[in-house]
């Protein structure tokens, strides 16, 4: 990230919920929600861009894969489990403090760094992730531009955002913030990108989206693939051409 992407109020509000993060009914509960959907759309494009097998435990065996805006490791180390040597950038050094020591009673060997992602040291990755992170940058259009440079070629890269719609703004912001479903600051619905602005912003880094799913409510699981894009997408892109 150039130094312009990290917005310090976003960091500092989500740095502040950094011993909270692995408690499936504190204040990262949605989190946990979504990540069980998250990680099935990474899988089934995982094995869609590479061509592996899906009862293969661990498809990303030999690859290189990087997670930004990681929070406490939520994604990274599933990552990890399915074989890839993981990195972690997040802006807030208390959530990368409670990623560590998670691994670490995990036995999982990932490389976790706090504050920009143009700092670490040049290098790509055949899996680049960022999930409910481009909302939360001051510059969105850097901040995938970054993105776009650390993605090796044949690579990978997926994304997940809320749209910016009247649902997402009455449920992930009125009603998520009031009932207590997340906490209070979290969102600012301004910032919500639209598929087609995100789109264009990967377009003008020199990649081409090949997959989009809306990720909707479910009575059942708390979220679900498919279906509206109206509350938040996920979203599969690779260099053009």
């Amino acid at each position: 990230m150039s130094a312009t992407t990290i917005n310090p109020h976003e960091a500092a509000h989500f740095g502040a919920l950094a011993a909270d993060w692995w408690d499936p009914h504190g204040s990262s509960a949605m989190l946990h929600k979504l990540n069980p959907v998250r990680l099935s759309y990474i899988r089934d494009r995982i094995d869609a861009h590479w061509l592996t097998d899906s009862r293969d435990l661990k498809p990303l065996a030999g690859k290189r894969a990087l997670d930004v805006g990681c929070g406490a490791g939520l994604l990274a180390e599933p990552l990890a489990r399915m074989g890839a040597a993981v990195t972690g950038v997040d802006a807030a050094p208390e959530n990368i403090a409670a990623a560590r020591a998670h691994a670490a009673g995990q036995g999982l060997g990932i490389d976790y760094h706090a504050g920009e992602l143009a700092a670490l040291p040049p290098a790509t990755f055949d899996l680049v992730t960022s999930m409910e992170v481009v909302e939360h940058v001051a510059d969105p259009a850097a901040f995938i531009a970054e993105l776009a440079a650390r993605l090796a070629p044949g690579g990978l890269m997926i994304l997940s955002t809320p749209n910016r719609t009247a649902l997402s703004k009455l449920l992930l912001v009125e009603a998520a913030e009031r009932i207590g479903a997340v906490p209070r600051g979290t969102h600012d619905w301004d910032q919500f990108l639209k598929p087609e602005e995100l789109t264009a912003l990967l377009a003008a880094a020199g990649l081409e989206v090949v997959d989009r799913t809306g990720l909707a409510p479910s009575a059942a699981r708390g979220f679900k693939l498919g279906g509206s894009e109206a509350l938040n997408y996920l979203l599969a892109a690779q260099r053009a051409g």
